[in-house]
């Protein structure tokens, strides 16, 4: 693929975003945005620095200070905050907990679309994830998709990916589904022109074969 192409992938937890999403981007040659790593290294710092996740001005000084440095390999991604990498401690269950209330502060969300838009600009062909990307971040994108599975597939993958209990990952599913879905500033909905994909009992080859062959299409000016 050689023309500029950028794919929004939008989806609720669990619905396979982020594996579908590295994997599409290495077989598209592409670079790869993880835009909800940045919201949860900006919880992390939140929480790192002991702030008030209610009050809206102390989470957002603390998104204007924190320093967000990105890899966009898709097959290393990696986030630092104030030049620490916090891969693993952004997947922690307090950050877990913590990222749709500091997502849903909508300076925090101004802050990051702009930053986000920065990213996606300077890449020829690049696969963005996250829950606003085909309607706010990158509503230009030339595909958009709207991955999705019933709620028992998203809960077990969840559970297998991170070792918890099904019945607690089940509840916390369905916690973050109501908070995204429901808050004021950019909520997770369905771009009207984006193709849903249901990936209830697909494998991770067929998600991918199916999204490689939209975004060629879509970029050699083929699709619809």
């Amino acid at each position: 693929m050689e023309q500029r192409c950028v794919v929004a992938i939008d989806g609720p937890s669990g619905s396979g975003k982020s594996t579908v999403s590295r994997r599409l981007a290495v077989a598209l040659d592409a670079a790869y945005l993880d835009t909800g790593a940045m919201y949860r290294a900006l919880t992390w710092a939140v929480l790192r620095d002991g702030v008030d996740l209610s009050d809206p001005e102390a989470v957002t000084k603390v998104a204007v200070e924190a320093e967000l440095t990105l890899t966009p390999d898709p097959r290393e991604p990696h986030i630092a905050v104030d030049g620490r990498w916090v891969d693993e401690p952004i997947r922690s269950p307090e950050v877990t907990g913590a990222v749709s209330a500091v997502a849903s502060v909508p300076t925090v969300r101004r802050l990051l679309v702009a930053q986000q838009r920065e990213i996606i600009a300077g890449a020829d062909r690049i696969v963005v994830e996250g829950r606003d990307i085909g309607t706010v971040v990158a509503p230009e994108a030339e595909l958009k998709v709207f991955l999705t599975a019933d709620q028992e597939e998203r809960a077990r993958r969840r559970s297998a990916e991170t070792a918890t209990d099904h019945v607690t990952t089940a509840a916390d599913l369905a916690r973050r589904d109501e908070l995204d879905s429901t808050r004021a500033a950019d909520p997770l909905q369905q771009a009207e022109d984006a193709v849903e994909l249901d990936t209830t009992g697909m494998t991770i080859d067929e998600v991918v074969s199916t999204l490689q062959e939209l975004a060629l299409s879509r970029a050699s000016g083929t699709g619809q």
